[in-house]
């Protein structure tokens, strides 16, 4: 006689345990958390769900889905490949293997707009502020600086066509009116800008990275020249763009800065400041 083996049922707070333990053992440090992202959004509840029901039995089916999510973690899928979006600046943004996962560093470059151009002053220019982000991989840069400022003209730019898809739906589902172009970094735009803002590839490979990231695409992470490659094409591209005192905000790793700041200069650039990630330059000439 055959006999259907079935894994015994699980509660809630089982599992969380079990993979918690798990995923420990991978050496990942958000253990608790991951495990309850993982499940929250396989159940699609909240996590304030879990915590409220833990003794409640979790359907076959859907352990089956949390236990195959699970192990793509153990592996080092990042969580927001896992679950399909990345929150950044309060927002929820689909992300793809296709795409960079947002990251708070960026948030820093939204901050530094919204100080130049609080919505206020923003709605009472008599000009429209053209910016283009460049390299937007899920958009979140230039459809958040869209979101917090609408009366700024946005164009998002990537080389990648598939990157430039995950932008559109993200534009979409946000219902943020910008512009998409695919494009090598500003070669071939045709229009004056006053915002040039940039989360290139800018890894070096000699660097040590998280495991994480392998799981991320090596074309939106790695430059060569130390990581610099790709800025340092953009920087002259950017000067031949902006209008005078125009505005360039580039992300790079702080070691980095002062030979970002240093070729700027060479092509006119001012250095207005450098916070945590991002560095601020002026179109002076």
């Amino acid at each position: 006689m055959n006999v259907s083996l079935q894994p015994p049922a699980l509660a809630i707070s089982q599992w969380l345990q079990s993979a918690t333990t798990e995923l420990q053992r991978a050496g990942i440090e958000s253990a608790r958390l991951d495990a309850e992202i993982i499940l929250a959004h396989t159940l699609r509840k909240p996590r304030t769900f879990l915590h409220a029901h833990d003794d409640e039995l979790i359907e076959l089916h859907k352990r089956e889905i949390a236990d195959a999510r699970l192990a793509l973690r153990i592996d080092r899928t990042p969580i927001a490949y896992i679950i399909g979006h990345k929150e950044f600046f309060g927002r929820p943004f689909t992300v793809t293997t296709a795409t960079l996962i947002p990251r708070p560093e960026s948030e820093t470059i939204i901050d530094i707009l919204k100080e130049i151009f609080p919505p206020e002053l923003a709605l009472g220019q008599a000009i429209q502020k053209r910016l283009i982000d460049v390299g937007t991989g899920s958009g979140c840069l230039g459809i958040t600086a869209k979101l917090e400022l609408p009366t700024l003209n946005v164009t998002l730019v990537d080389i990648s066509e598939h990157a430039l898809s995950v932008a559109k739906k993200n534009a979409e589902a946000l219902h943020a009116d910008v512009t998409m172009q695919r494009g090598d970094l500003l070669r071939g735009y045709p229009l004056p800008l006053d915002i040039v803002v940039a989360n290139l590839p800018y890894v070096s490979r000699a660097w040590e990275v998280s495991p994480e990231t392998n799981a991320e695409p090596a074309i939106a992470l790695y430059a060569e020249s130390d990581g610099l490659a790709l800025i340092n094409q953009l920087i002259p591209q950017a000067e031949q763009r902006l209008r005078t005192n125009g505005m360039l905000l580039l992300e790079a790793d702080p070691r980095q800065h002062s030979a970002i700041v240093s070729l700027a200069k060479q092509y006119g650039f001012a250095h207005e400041q450098t916070r945590d990630y991002i560095v601020h330059l002026t179109k002076v000439g």
